[in-house]
Order: C-alpha cells, then structure tokens, then sequence
C-alpha cells in the first residue's frame, strides 16, 4: 500500500466513508421497509447470481472505457502515464466518491503528483471527465425526453447551454478575461481560488478539441449506455416491459438528478428519482426499489469497493 493509501484508509476520510455506508445501509434497509420487504427481497432473488454477474460486468465495461478515455486526457495534456499504475490510481478515485468534497476523484491528484502531473493539469483531466460525462448522460436522458413534446424546448435549452459552455472553453480570451477581472474585484484569496479554477479550465481546453472532444462525447456514451443496459436488465428480469430507451433516459437522468443535488455519490437523489420513473413506467413499488437497490450495489457501490481495494493492495511500486 502506498503512504498515501494508508493514511487515507487510517484518517478521517474512511471514518466518514464507514458512516456515509452505514446510513446508506439504513437508508436502503428503511426504502425497503416502506416498498414492502418481502416484494422487494422476491424482486432481488429474481434478478439472481446470473442477472447480478452481468450488470457488475457492465459496470466494469463502464468503468474500462472511461479509463481509457481518462488515459488519453492525460496524455493530451503532455503527461502520459503507464496503464498498471494509472489504472490503480483512476480505481482509487472511486474509493472515496461518496465522501463529500469529492475527495475520493480529487486524491488522483494527489497520486498522480508522484509520476510528475502538476495538480492543476491533473484537476484539468478530472474536469474534463466530468464535463464529458455531464454531456454524454445528457445526451442520454435528452433521447428519452424527446419523445414527450412538453419536455422538447427543456431539451433543446439544454443543447444551448452545452454549445454555449464547449463555446467558452475554446475562448481563452474570456478566461483570461475573467482572471483579471477576479484580481480586479475580489479580495485576495477568493481571487486567487477564481484563478486556480480558471487555469485548471484553461488547461483542459487541449481535451475538448475536435476530434478530441467527439471522442470523449462517444466514449462516455457507450460507458454509460453499458449501466443503462444493466438497469435494462434487471428490469426484465423483475418482469418489467420497459423499453431499452426508457432505461437509459431513467438511469441517465436519475443520475444527473443525483448530480446536481450535490450529494455525495448523488446518494439519495438518485434513488429516489429512479424508483419516481419506475413506478411512473408502471412498475410495482417493490420491483423499483429491488431495481434501484441492485442498480446502486452494481455502480456506485462496486465502484466504491474496487476503489478501497486499490488503495488497500500492496504494490512493488508505489502508485502515490
């Protein structure tokens, strides 16, 4: 284990993720309690080994796929790292998404330090990711939105906004602009934050380029449409006559719900969201909250512990 890694795992940062996981596990066990037990356990054991297997083996496509994509920002920002140690440095980011702040991704930063990534070029790679992921499950959800004419305009005002940010990013004079005018008017550590955030923009510019930036769009659907597929699976394992569409407009939006709540992990709104549209979509109570509990275990929680799991492993080269 690196030092880095065994003082994450020893201080408060796992402290508060062992609470985040036992008032998660409360939290299931009372959203359980409410749809009714037995219909929900019924619903788990339907889905079984076989259907569990398959949605934890998409999630790991999920996972491989924006790596991949999180290798090429890196390497496009001028510091390419060796796929075994970068591979455990992307998983050890999951460890800690639930813990708020979103230390668990930024820690990269901090394990990337070691293999010559200046933080702000790493925290760049981290944003674009993250912008990239907001613009593929967007891109989603709008799919399923857009067979519902009230919801179109929402749609197409989405669009602008996304157009209108990818605009601002390619504008370096607006940044810069915006630096100054930071210096300018704020007081001196607010300015200086404004300025970080700003360079950490200006730097990821490199990753939303064309091609580049098609690529990273296309990567994160295919990423994220294999989780969608595995709600579409559990859903037709619980019986469910769901179409695949509608799956992954109810699991993209459900996660950009749990986004923007500004949740850790988006625990909580996300899984409310999600069982809201299930049972919209004419499923039994109970079978959206086995859907939404089995989902949750195969991508967020899964991620969770693959990310412990690289922290935790011994390695003959440290990683941090």
């Amino acid at each position: 284990m690196s030092p880095a890694g065994s003082a994450l795992l020893r201080g408060w940062p796992f402290r508060v993720l062992l609470l985040i996981v036992l008032a998660s596990a409360a939290g299931y066990l009372a959203f359980s309690l409410w749809a009714g037990w037995r219909g929900v356990a019924h619903g788990i054991s339907q889905v079984g080994l076989a259907g569990s297997a398959l949605a934890l083996a998409l999630s790991l496509i999920n996972y491989g796929v924006r790596f991949l994509r999180w290798q090429k920002y890196l390497a496009l920002l001028g510091h390419p790292v060796p796929w075994r140690p970068g591979l455990r440095i992307y998983l050890a980011g999951f460890g800690l998404t639930i813990v708020p702040g979103k230390a668990g991704e930024t820690i990269r930063s901090v394990f990337l330090k070691a293999h010559g990534v200046p933080f702000p070029e790493s925290l760049a790679a981290l944003f674009s990711e993250h912008f990239s992921n907001l613009i593929s499950m967007a891109m989603l959800a709008a799919f399923g939105l857009w067979l519902y004419p009230a919801a179109q305009n929402g749609v197409a005002l989405l669009a602008l906004f996304i157009v209108l940010g990818l605009a601002l990013l390619q504008n370096s004079r607006w940044l810069q602009a915006l630096k100054r005018l930071a210096r300018a008017r704020l007081p001196r550590r607010p300015a200086r934050l404004v300025g970080g955030l700003l360079d950490v923009v200006l730097h990821s510019r490199r990753c939303f380029r064309l091609p580049v930036l098609l690529l990273g769009i296309v990567l994160g659907l295919v990423a994220w449409r294999a989780e969608g597929l595995a709600l579409y699976y559990i859903l037709h394992a619980l019986g469910g006559d769901i179409p695949l569409r509608t799956a992954l407009f109810i699991h993209a939006f459900s996660m950009l719900l749990g986004a923007v709540s500004f949740l850790p992990g988006g625990l909580g709104g996300a899984e409310v969201t999600m069982v809201a549209l299930l049972v919209i979509n004419h499923m039994a109570q109970p079978d959206a909250v086995a859907a939404t509990l089995l989902i949750r275990l195969a991508t967020l929680w899964f991620a969770v512990a693959l990310g412990i799991a690289a922290l935790a492993l011994p390695s003959g080269r440290r990683a941090g």
